[in-house]
């Protein structure tokens, strides 16, 4: 098992920008003033809109301005780029030509963490194979870290459990765009499909280079699990040649890997097959979710959980909020809150795991990517969809000519829409194949206005 230790034993006398005061830069402050630096934070966002954040701050000493970026961010030894800040914007740019370090919230906890990471990156499947390898691992280990991009900042989990015996972190392409040394030992890739285009110029190839920086540190003795069903995935591992690899597939048997075989999820590692569960056995529905309990698997035996403790934790889990959650069922009709559907390749996820009729509510903010992909299954199992947010003209042209489309301003009428269009036996889905921040803070915050509004519902009476 790789062990790290951290390589900056000090930060003292440096001055460090962090730009951006949401969670990650938060943490991000925190982590580098425990450690000795002068840390100065700054966000476009307007002040009386960040009156919590400038509390915490100024509670912890910490120097911060809102409402846009002076001077003062360019006096620094280091910056530190939240997610949501795209490497090409100005400020970063001009940090970069004066010739500082840029780095993410992500490489600069790594430094401060001194045990074994496993890093999950991918466009869809990584919130649910993290908090999976996440649940597998604490049947072994004590303490065990499940951060990253999955809602809680990498830095504030190192400052909360700096003991912790192993880290599990779901990691975005935003975040890996600006690391230098981060090294997990363990690195996975559910899959690599079309998504954030637009902060990528729309080239598919540069969204596939940030997503390839996972495992540019990795040694002989650290491991990449991949999805070996997928193109770009594949076209991917041609360049990472260091480490030892390990596939998983639901489509075909592998010679050493993670696959299914006759409706078995089966583990074939060290030349030697161990069966995990019968694909009946798993509590969370649809093809996705057999590959995503085949990568957590791997990784989780590759860091050393028995295997009967793998068995028992993969058929009892149960999956995640916001990814094909089962809200309620209200006068026969299932709701379903996939929020975390932002792109296109999750909402064909979620359509193909229903053979019952669909009410789709879809929309938010664009992300550039084509809606086309959609079509065959929208014309096949959407009798109608509701959009809303920025995105609501171009999903409502794509498929006007397939099916209903209804447009509402906001998610309380889109439910009611739904409902008013739905029979017994259907399905509402919430999976809206775009960004939430057109109208929400995040996609939790979207799930869970969703859940509210469909838990306001009132059953219809029955007149005896």
């Amino acid at each position: 098992m790789t062990q790290r230790v951290s390589n900056i034993p000090s930060l003292r006398n440096q001055r460090w920008t962090v730009l951006g005061a949401a969670r990650s830069g938060l943490a991000a402050a925190e982590l580098l003033a425990a450690h000795g630096a002068e840390v100065f934070v700054s966000d476009r966002a307007p002040e009386k809109t960040m009156t919590e954040q400038k509390r915490a701050l100024e509670k912890l000493g910490i120097a911060c301005e809102f409402g846009g970026h002076s001077e003062k961010v360019f006096e620094c030894d280091a910056m530190v780029v939240s997610p949501g800040i795209p490497s090409d914007a100005p400020v970063v740019r001009r940090v970069v030509d004066k010739g500082l370090p840029v780095v993410s919230e992500l490489e600069l906890a790594s430094r401060f963490c001194s045990v074994p990471i496993i890093a999950v990156t991918g466009t869809n499947g990584k919130t649910t194979t993290t908090v999976l390898i996440g649940e597998l691992l604490r049947r072994v280990y004590d303490d065990v870290i499940v951060a990253g991009n999955i809602g809680l900042p990498f830095a504030r989990a190192i400052i909360q459990a700096p003991h912790a015996r192993y880290a599990v972190l779901e990691v975005s392409s935003f975040q890996l765009d600006h690391v230098e040394t981060f090294h997990p030992h363990i690195a996975v890739i559910t899959n690599i499909t079309p998504d954030h285009l637009g902060r990528y110029g729309m080239d598919f190839d540069r969204y596939r280079a940030s997503k390839e920086r996972i495992f540019n540190n990795l040694e002989r003795e650290d491991f990449v699990v991949f999805n070996a069903d997928d193109e770009a995935t594949l076209e991917a591992m041609k360049r990472c040649t260091r480490p030892a690899t390990t596939g998983f597939s639901a489509s075909r048997l592998l010679p050493e890997g993670a696959f299914v075989r006759d409706d078995r999820l089966v583990l074939k590692m060290r030349e030697k097959e161990h069966e995990i569960a019968s694909m009946a056995d798993l509590r969370v529905p649809g093809r996705h979710n057999v590959e995503n309990v085949l990568a957590a698997a791997a990784a989780a035996f590759l860091a050393g959980v028995p295997i009967e403790d793998i068995r028992q934790g993969c058929v009892g889990f149960k999956g995640v909020p916001h990814r094909m959650e089962n809200v309620r069922t209200v006068d026969g009709v299932d709701y379903v809150n996939d929020s975390k559907a932002t792109n296109v390749a999750s909402v064909v996820v979620a359509l193909e795991s229903y053979t019952r009729p669909i009410i789709l509510i879809a929309g938010g903010e664009d992300k550039g990517s084509s809606y086309e992909p959609l079509r065959p299954l929208v014309k096949e199992k959407v009798k109608a969809l509701v959009v809303l947010g920025e995105a609501a003209p171009r999903i409502a042209e794509t498929f006007q000519d397939i099916t209903r489309i209804i447009r509402v301003k906001d998610l309380h009428k889109a439910v009611r829409s739904a409902r008013s269009l739905a029979a017994p036996g259907d399905v509402v889905l919430l999976s809206p194949a775009c960004a939430s921040f057109d109208m929400f803070d995040n996609f939790e915050h979207r799930g869970d206005v969703f859940r509210a509004e469909v838990q306001a519902l009132e059953p219809q009476k029955v007149e005896a």
